[in-house]
C-alpha cells in the first residue's frame, strides 16, 4: 500500500533536510529551527492528508467504491473482482450472455439497466430471476419476455471470454452500480424488429444494435 512507502520517504526527506541544515543551525540556529519547524509542519500535513485519503478508501462500502469508479471500457472491468455470484446476479449474467453478448460493453450494461429497471416497475416480476425467465413457465415459443429463455437452446455459457464480461457486469450491476445509461429505459430492441409496443413508448436511446424505450404510463 502507498502508505507503507509513502510515509517513511517523506519522514526520510525531513531528516535528511535537517542533516543538511546542521551546518547552518551551528551558523544561524533562529533561521535554522524556523525551517526545521516548517519542515515538520509539512510533514505533518501530509502525513494527515495520507491518512484520511486511505481511511476513506478502507471504509467506504465496496459496492459503493465500484458505483464510482464503473468505466464502460473492457479494462476498466477486467479489473473487477467476482467471486460465487447471488443467484439474482446469476440470472442476470446469463441473460446479458444470451441477450447481449455481441454488444460493446456499453450496450451489455445498458441491458442489465433494462432488467433491473423491470424488477423496480410493478409491471414486472419483483426479482431479476423473475424478470428474466418471465413467460417461460409457459413453455410456449414467443410469451418469454428474454427470447433466449424460452427457444428451446442450451443456456450454458460456452464462450469463456463473454462469460466473464457476463459476470463482471452482472455483479458491478447487483452490486449497486449507477443505471446512467439508458434513462429508466424498460424496453428494448434490436434494430431489425420493430415491435408494436416500440410505437406507443418513448424512445430513450439507441446503444450499438438495441434501442431502448421507456413506458411512461408503467
Amino acid at each position: 500500500m502507498r502508505v507503507s512507502v509513502t510515509l517513511p520517504v517523506m519522514g526520510a526527506m525531513v531528516a535528511i533536510s535537517m542533516v543538511a541544515l546542521a551546518p547552518q543551525a551551528m551558523a544561524e540556529p533562529e533561521v535554522a529551527g524556523a525551517q526545521v519547524v516548517r519542515l515538520m509542519s509539512l510533514e505533518r500535513d501530509g502525513m494527515n492528508g495520507v491518512a484520511a485519503h486511505h481511511v476513506s478508501r478502507l471504509t467506504r462500502p465496496s459496492g459503493e467504491t465500484q458505483a464510482q469508479q464503473v468505466r464502460y471500457d473492457r479494462n476498466w472491468l477486467a479489473s473487477v473482482q467476482v467471486g460465487e455470484l447471488s443467484s439474482e446476479a446469476s440470472c442476470l449474467a446469463t441473460a446479458l450472455y444470451h441477450e447481449a453478448r455481441g454488444e460493446s460493453i456499453a450496450g451489455q450494461f445498458a441491458v442489465a439497466e433494462v432488467i433491473l429497471n423491470r424488477v423496480e416497475s410493478p409491471a414486472f416480476p419483483n426479482s431479476v430471476c423473475g424478470v428474466v425467465n418471465q413467460g417461460a413457465a409457459a413453455a410456449v415459443r414467443g410469451r418469454c419476455q428474454f427470447s433466449f429463455a424460452c427457444d428451446g437452446k442450451s443456456l450454458n455459457m460456452h464462450e469463456a471470454e463473454a462469460r466473464r464480461t457476463a459476470k463482471r457486469i452482472a455483479h458491478v450491476m447487483t452490486d449497486g452500480a449507477p443505471r446512467a445509461l439508458t434513462e429508466g429505459a424498460t424496453h428494448f430492441h434490436t434494430t431489425q424488429v420493430s415491435p408494436r409496443w416500440s410505437r406507443v413508448f418513448e424512445r430513450v436511446t439507441r446503444i450499438g444494435s438495441h434501442i431502448f424505450y421507456r413506458d411512461n404510463n408503467a
